[in-house]
């Protein structure tokens, strides 16, 4: 793919380990949040899709069987990562946490793990047990859903933590050799570019192995469907989040690896903006830009 040419993508990282493409297959692990259930708050962020909470506590497929089904459909003699991607999938008892990462690792042909969660909900005992599948030859990603490194607007989204907590445990996270890939959504609510492009300096003053990006879009059964509707959410127009993401990628030193540079959804359950129903749209538009104006670190040279 052309981003290549640009950005230190995970596929090239990958790669370079492994010696061929390594697929990712996602896991739902009947894991909760404590933004949804109480203990923290109801109702999750605002860009959250309510209507999936059901979801947490109904009958689930276990993590081998959702990993057979994957593999299926990728194909035969291909190498895989197991991503607990949804909900918070550090946000349970250690014991239960084991077992199901245990269970995946042990699945033919998973070479390691993706775990996906919320930055206040890493204590230290998860870390070293993340610590323990890496120091076992697995590969291991702690991704962590910052959002934005400004207080203001994670508290405008119902976020439920603050930059604080995020900063504290990609230091112990970093501090065990663990590497942590960032989510950071560009567009939200009070945001522009200068709050993306600082979001993205404190991101890596801190320090961070690899970031995610992607627009925001509104979902069904979201509070910001709801805030949408009332005419209360001005939305991200396409060329503006392409110019946003493609500058950031070039303030981003070349160590850092994009695991994704952009996000889409579908009707019915995207609501807006339309663009971000065009898988291509926005990658392209990246890619542009990068040819146009320098690949990643470029900014940081001139």
């Amino acid at each position: 793919m052309g981003l290549d040419k640009y950005v230190h993508t995970l596929g090239n990282y990958m790669k370079g380990q492994y010696g061929s493409k390594i697929h990712k297959l996602t896991i739902d692990a009947s894991f909760t949040c404590p933004n949804r259930d109480g203990s923290l708050g109801r109702g999750g962020c605002t860009f959250c899709n309510v209507s999936s909470f059901s979801r947490e506590f109904g009958s689930q497929k276990s993590v081998a069987e959702q990993l057979a089904q994957g593999k299926q459909r990728r194909g035969e003699n291909k190498r895989y990562m197991a991503y607990f991607q949804a909900y918070t999938s550090t946000y349970d008892e250690y014991q239960v946490l084991k077992r199901r990462y245990q269970e995946a690792v042990t699945v033919s042909d998973i070479i390691g793990l993706c775990v996906g969660t919320r930055p206040d909900c890493v204590p230290d005992d998860v870390l070293d047990l993340l610590v323990e599948y890496q120091q076992q030859g697995m590969e291991v990603w702690l991704e962590l859903g910052l959002q934005s490194a400004h207080d203001a607007t994670l508290k405008r989204i119902n976020r439920g933590h603050g930059w604080a907590e995020y900063e504290d445990t990609v230091r112990r996270a970093r501090a065990r050799g663990l590497k942590v890939c960032t989510h950071l959504i560009m567009g939200l609510p009070g945001e522009g570019a200068e709050e993306a492009f600082t979001t993205l300096d404190k991101v890596l003053e801190v320090g961070v192995d690899g970031l995610k990006l992607h627009p925001l879009h509104v979902v069904q059964n979201s509070t910001m469907a709801k805030q949408l509707a009332a005419g209360r959410l001005a939305l991200m127009q396409a060329d503006a989040y392409m110019d946003i993401a493609a500058e950031m990628i070039r303030r981003t030193p070349t160590s850092v690896i994009y695991h994704r540079v952009s996000a889409y959804a579908k009707p019915p359950e995207l609501i807006a903006p339309e663009w971000c129903s065009d898988k291509w749209l926005a990658l392209n538009g990246i890619i542009e830009r990068l040819k146009r104006d320098g690949g990643q670190g470029s900014a940081l040279t001139n």
